[in-house]
């Protein structure tokens, strides 16, 4: 998960540069979003989460540990590590991260809603660019 245009600079130059715009994109990011939502149901294990978000898309347990912990430290997202064997680890959203969260599905179902009047404003689009490269 890293900021776009800020190849080639550490976490902490990034930040520094656009704070708010990399919060964003940790929020906005494909799993982010999906992780959020998910988490919007309530608390989950690792494994409960993985399977939750794997009918939508597939997600490495690499990704999904990386995603978890952008959002943990952004504080979105709480780990509750129980010391019994086996571990047991459980995460759940924030307050912060419920707002949050309950922004990223109101986009979701605006897009869902709206999906159909965008793929034929795309349509439309095409059409047209089509006509005027013709036209050239």
């Amino acid at each position: 998960m890293t900021v776009s245009g800020t190849r080639g600079r550490n976490g902490a130059e990034a930040e520094a540069l656009c704070p708010y715009r990399l919060v964003l994109e940790h929020v906005t990011s494909r799993w982010g979003v999906l992780v959020l939502i998910e988490l919007l149901e309530g608390s989950r294990r690792f494994s409960e989460l993985r399977r939750a978000i794997d009918r939508v898309g597939r997600i490495s347990e690499k990704m999904l540990t990386q995603t978890l912990q952008t959002l943990e430290r952004d504080g979105l997202v709480h780990r509750d590590a129980k010391p019994v064997i086996p571990p047991r680890v459980d995460y759940s959203l924030t307050g912060l991260g419920r707002e949050a969260a309950q922004q990223v599905r109101a986009l979701a179902q605006w897009t869902h809603e709206r999906l159909g009047e965008v793929e034929k404003a795309r349509a439309d689009y095409d059409e047209a660019r089509e006509l005027r490269s013709r036209a050239s």
